[in-house]
Parts: structure tokens; sequence; C-alpha cells
């Protein structure tokens, strides 16, 4: 059985040890962890974290963590995800500077300015504060302003729950939007013709890299399944499209025999 850690001040709470954390990661140096998965573990207090100053790809969640202190001294961190805690604040994340991906969906967030603190990074570019499929939110989430809001707030942003903010990605999205909305009962102009185009070229997803790291193939592995859902998604897509272009075709005529 691995290690849960050592018991804190709080019932039923873990805290991060260095023995968590060599067991988990396999390095006997805390310097020299770049990858570390500590989900679903129960913890509440992030310990010695902060000694991991190689840390480049982080994955707390699913725990009851209710501050990220220690995160602050991580400047290598790049990929982060605290989703299912119970945060209030990510100050500490402010002295992250080469974080890119920040997953923190299913926490307590109130509102806009408990994102303050991410404006002045320079390389965030995904970000993540709901999933409804997860069923994972914020409070804040729920504001008809939301999402706006943090894109006012953080215009370097990429992608907001999945969903590309900017690019070409962000026009193939507005077409499906735009879809949607044509097929919807009781719309008045009815539905509209749409030729959609591919925004890359065949194959341009499949590639692996070119060197061994067990951060890019986690990563890969991640995108992988990802990729799958897409493909998912596109197929369900065509079903609903042709359930869709049967139920707006004419009727056919029908003849009778008297």
């Amino acid at each position: 059985m691995e290690p849960r850690g050592e018991k804190s001040g709080e019932a039923d709470g873990v805290r991060v040890t260095p023995q968590l954390l060599k067991v988990r990661s396999g390095e006997f140096a805390l310097e020299s962890i770049l990858l570390l998965k500590l989900q679903g573990l129960g913890l509440v207090d992030l310990g010695c974290l902060g000694e991991c100053l190689g840390l480049e790809w982080l994955d707390l969640s699913g725990n009851a963590l209710t501050q990220l202190g220690p995160l602050a001294s991580l400047r290598q961190l790049a990929v982060l995800n605290v989703a299912n805690n119970r945060l209030t604040g990510l100050e500490p994340l402010a002295a992250c500077e080469n974080l890119q991906s920040l997953n923190a969906a299913g926490n307590l967030l109130a509102g806009p300015g408990q994102l303050q603190c991410l404006a002045a990074l320079p390389s965030l570019e995904r970000l993540r504060l709901r999933h409804p499929s997860a069923r994972l939110s914020n409070p804040l989430c729920a504001s008809p302003s939301y999402w706006a809001s943090v894109r006012e707030l953080l215009p370097g942003l990429k992608v907001i729950d999945g969903e590309r903010v900017s690019g070409r990605g962000s026009d193939f999205y507005q077409l499906c939007r735009d879809l949607d909305s044509s097929l919807c009962p009781g719309s008045s102009s009815g539905p509209r013709a749409v030729e959609a185009q591919p925004w890359v070229e065949p194959g341009y997803w499949e590639s692996w890299p070119t060197r061994s790291s067990s951060i890019l193939e986690e990563a890969c592995r991640q995108f992988q399944d990802t990729l799958q859902e897409c493909h998912d998604l596109d197929r369900q897509a065509r079903d609903s499209l042709a359930q869709a272009e049967q139920a707006l075709s004419p009727a056919r005529a029908t003849s009778f025999v008297f």
C-alpha cells in the first residue's frame, strides 16, 4: 500500500511529506521531480511540495485543499490541475511565471477578483473554471457576464473551459453555434446552408514527440484521449445533422387507393 502521508490537524486530512513525494514520483531528490500526480489523496496541506523546484507538471485534483501557498516557489511549473478542491483564491500562483495551463474547475472561486492574480502571468493560455460533463464549476461561472469578464481580465487566454477564444478554432466553434441556432425549433430564419472547411491539414494532430520525456508522454496521452473524444463528438454531430436534415426535408407524397 502506498503511504498516504502524515495526518494534519484536520480529521482524515493528509499532508504532503518528502516520503510521499518520493514514493509517488520515484525520485530520490525532491528537486529532480518534473511530473507529479497527487490526485484523490485527501490532501489538506501541501507541506513540503514547494521544495520540488524543478516541477513542471502537477495534478492535485480531487483533494480537500483550501490554499496553495507552497506553490509560489514553483517557478518552472507549466501545467497545474487543482480541480475539485475547496479553493477560494489562487494568489500564490501569481509567482508561477511559467504557468501555461490551469484547471481550477470545481472550487469556490466567487468572482473575477479571484482571478486578478493570474493577470500578470505571461505564458498562461489555457484556463478551465467549469467542466459541465464532470459537473464541476465555480460560483463565479453562474454570472451572465462570466465569459466576457474572464476574457477582459485575461486577454492572453487562447482557451477557456475547453473552448478556443482566438484563432481559427474559435471560428469553427462559432460556426457550430450558428448551425445549432439555425436548427433550433421556432427559428424564424430557418436552416442556413453552411460549408465547413477543415481548419488543419489531415494528420496534423497525430504527431508524437521525437524525444523521450515523461512530461511530453503524459501530455500526449491526455491529448490522444481528448482527440478520441473529438472523434466521438464528430460522429455524434454527423448523426444529429443527418437526423435534422431528415426532419426538415419536405414530407414525402403518399398515394392512396380509394
